[in-house]
Protein backbone atom coordinates (compact mmCIF):
# COMPACT_ATOMS: atom_id res chain seq x y z
CA UNK A 1 0.00 0.00 0.00
CA UNK A 2 1.22 3.37 -0.49
CA UNK A 3 0.43 5.64 1.46
CA UNK A 4 1.62 8.97 0.16
CA UNK A 5 1.18 8.37 -3.80
CA UNK A 6 5.51 9.02 -4.05
CA UNK A 7 7.37 6.39 -5.15
CA UNK A 8 10.69 7.76 -5.18
CA UNK A 9 12.96 7.51 -1.54
CA UNK A 10 14.25 11.56 -2.70
CA UNK A 11 10.99 12.30 -2.72
CA UNK A 12 9.24 11.48 0.50
CA UNK A 13 12.37 12.83 2.28
CA UNK A 14 12.36 16.05 0.30
CA UNK A 15 8.88 16.16 -0.56
CA UNK A 16 7.33 14.99 2.81
CA UNK A 17 9.77 15.32 5.55
CA UNK A 18 11.71 18.51 4.72
CA UNK A 19 8.30 19.99 3.66
CA UNK A 20 7.27 18.88 7.00
CA UNK A 21 9.86 20.87 9.04
CA UNK A 22 9.65 24.32 7.19
CA UNK A 23 7.43 25.74 10.23
CA UNK A 24 9.49 24.06 13.05
CA UNK A 25 11.21 26.65 14.02
CA UNK A 26 8.56 29.14 14.57
CA UNK A 27 6.22 26.61 16.35
CA UNK A 28 6.73 26.67 20.37
CA UNK A 29 8.91 23.81 22.08
CA UNK A 30 5.92 22.21 24.06
CA UNK A 31 2.25 22.48 23.91
CA UNK A 32 -0.39 20.92 22.07
CA UNK A 33 -0.42 19.41 17.74
CA UNK A 34 -3.15 17.91 16.07
CA UNK A 35 -1.96 17.49 12.72
CA UNK A 36 -5.24 16.98 10.68
CA UNK A 37 -5.70 14.64 7.87
CA UNK A 38 -2.47 13.27 8.73
CA UNK A 39 -2.32 10.85 6.01
CA UNK A 40 1.26 8.86 6.12
CA UNK A 41 2.22 11.59 9.53
CA UNK A 42 3.62 14.19 7.44
CA UNK A 43 3.62 17.30 8.84
CA UNK A 44 2.83 15.73 12.60
CA UNK A 45 5.41 12.48 13.06
CA UNK A 46 8.47 15.07 11.79
CA UNK A 47 7.82 17.60 14.03
CA UNK A 48 6.98 15.58 17.02
CA UNK A 49 10.69 14.55 16.24
CA UNK A 50 11.86 18.17 16.01
CA UNK A 51 9.41 19.33 18.96
CA UNK A 52 9.62 16.04 21.43
CA UNK A 53 8.09 18.12 24.37
CA UNK A 54 4.56 18.39 21.92
CA UNK A 55 2.04 16.97 22.50
CA UNK A 56 1.17 15.53 19.25
CA UNK A 57 -2.29 14.08 18.02
CA UNK A 58 -2.65 12.44 14.35
CA UNK A 59 -6.23 12.78 13.01
CA UNK A 60 -6.90 10.33 9.95
CA UNK A 61 -10.44 8.80 8.62
CA UNK A 62 -8.44 6.32 6.63
CA UNK A 63 -8.10 2.91 8.94
CA UNK A 64 -5.20 1.92 6.38
CA UNK A 65 -3.37 5.11 7.57
CA UNK A 66 -4.05 5.30 11.33
CA UNK A 67 -2.99 1.29 10.98
CA UNK A 68 0.15 2.36 9.20
CA UNK A 69 0.55 5.53 11.69
CA UNK A 70 0.23 3.89 15.04
CA UNK A 71 3.16 0.71 13.61
CA UNK A 72 5.56 4.13 12.66
CA UNK A 73 4.80 5.29 16.30
CA UNK A 74 6.07 1.79 17.87
CA UNK A 75 8.67 1.48 15.79
CA UNK A 76 9.91 4.85 16.01
CA UNK A 77 9.04 4.74 20.22
CA UNK A 78 7.67 8.03 20.25
CA UNK A 79 6.47 9.41 23.28
CA UNK A 80 3.17 11.09 23.85
CA UNK A 81 1.83 10.68 20.19
CA UNK A 82 -1.68 9.61 19.29
CA UNK A 83 -3.61 8.89 16.92
CA UNK A 84 -7.24 9.45 16.03
CA UNK A 85 -9.55 7.80 13.56
CA UNK A 86 -12.00 10.68 12.73
CA UNK A 87 -12.41 13.77 10.68
CA UNK A 88 -12.22 17.64 11.77
CA UNK A 89 -15.19 18.08 10.06
CA UNK A 90 -17.16 15.15 12.42
CA UNK A 91 -15.87 16.59 15.43
CA UNK A 92 -19.39 18.87 16.61
CA UNK A 93 -19.82 20.90 19.78
CA UNK A 94 -19.62 17.98 22.14
CA UNK A 95 -15.95 17.98 21.33
CA UNK A 96 -15.65 21.75 20.59
CA UNK A 97 -13.98 22.01 24.48
CA UNK A 98 -10.96 20.61 22.85
CA UNK A 99 -8.45 23.21 21.84
CA UNK A 100 -4.65 23.03 20.91
CA UNK A 101 -1.74 25.24 20.63
CA UNK A 102 -0.62 23.97 16.70
CA UNK A 103 -2.78 22.94 14.32
CA UNK A 104 -1.43 22.16 10.98
CA UNK A 105 -2.93 21.05 8.08
CA UNK A 106 -1.43 19.82 4.84
CA UNK A 107 -3.35 19.27 1.98
CA UNK A 108 -6.60 19.08 3.22
CA UNK A 109 -8.32 21.50 1.68
CA UNK A 110 -8.85 25.07 0.55
CA UNK A 111 -7.33 27.68 3.15
CA UNK A 112 -11.14 28.79 3.53
CA UNK A 113 -12.10 25.27 4.36
CA UNK A 114 -9.38 24.83 6.38
CA UNK A 115 -9.52 27.72 9.08
CA UNK A 116 -13.17 26.87 9.13
CA UNK A 117 -12.67 23.26 10.42
CA UNK A 118 -10.26 23.87 12.66
CA UNK A 119 -10.20 27.43 14.15
CA UNK A 120 -12.68 26.63 16.47
CA UNK A 121 -10.09 24.25 17.92
CA UNK A 122 -7.10 26.55 18.41
CA UNK A 123 -6.67 27.73 21.96
CA UNK A 124 -5.85 31.36 22.47
CA UNK A 125 -3.26 32.27 20.81
CA UNK A 126 -3.06 29.29 18.82
CA UNK A 127 -1.32 28.50 15.60
CA UNK A 128 -2.32 27.43 12.42
CA UNK A 129 -0.01 25.90 10.10
CA UNK A 130 -1.27 25.55 6.57
CA UNK A 131 0.82 24.36 3.63
CA UNK A 132 -0.28 26.85 0.30
CA UNK A 133 0.36 27.37 -3.29
CA UNK A 134 2.35 29.43 -5.07
CA UNK A 135 0.57 32.99 -4.47
CA UNK A 136 -0.10 33.12 -0.74
CA UNK A 137 -0.98 36.43 -0.56
CA UNK A 138 -3.62 35.75 -2.85
CA UNK A 139 -5.05 32.82 -1.52
CA UNK A 140 -5.29 34.41 2.16
CA UNK A 141 -7.13 37.61 0.66
CA UNK A 142 -9.95 35.30 -0.16
CA UNK A 143 -9.87 34.29 3.57
CA UNK A 144 -9.97 37.76 4.76
CA UNK A 145 -13.74 37.08 6.03
CA UNK A 146 -13.01 33.81 7.93
CA UNK A 147 -9.91 35.24 9.34
CA UNK A 148 -11.76 38.27 11.10
CA UNK A 149 -14.70 35.91 12.28
CA UNK A 150 -11.75 33.51 13.99
CA UNK A 151 -9.79 36.15 14.93
CA UNK A 152 -6.96 34.69 12.53
CA UNK A 153 -3.74 36.67 11.87
CA UNK A 154 -1.02 36.14 9.90
CA UNK A 155 1.77 35.75 12.31
CA UNK A 156 4.44 34.68 9.10
CA UNK A 157 4.32 33.82 5.65
CA UNK A 158 7.63 31.38 4.88
CA UNK A 159 8.16 31.39 1.39
CA UNK A 160 11.15 28.29 0.15
CA UNK A 161 12.42 26.24 -2.96
CA UNK A 162 12.97 23.02 -2.15
CA UNK A 163 15.85 20.94 -3.28
CA UNK A 164 15.80 19.98 -6.81
CA UNK A 165 11.95 21.52 -7.49
CA UNK A 166 11.51 24.50 -9.94
CA UNK A 167 7.91 25.89 -7.64
CA UNK A 168 7.83 28.11 -4.60
CA UNK A 169 6.42 26.78 -1.81
CA UNK A 170 4.87 28.68 1.02
CA UNK A 171 3.48 27.76 4.43
CA UNK A 172 1.30 30.20 6.39
CA UNK A 173 1.17 30.67 10.23
CA UNK A 174 -1.74 32.42 11.42
CA UNK A 175 -2.01 33.34 14.91
CA UNK A 176 -5.82 33.32 17.15
CA UNK A 177 -5.95 36.43 18.89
Amino acid sequence: MNITGLTTQDSVITELFLDSLIPGPFLPEEGSLLDVGSGGGFPGVPLKIYKPRLAVRLLEANSKRVSFLKQVIRLLDLKDIQVIRGRIEERHDDQAHERYDVITARALASPVQTMLWCAPFLSHHGYLVTFLGSHPQKELAACGEVMRIHSLSICKIISYLLPRKSKKRNTAILQKK
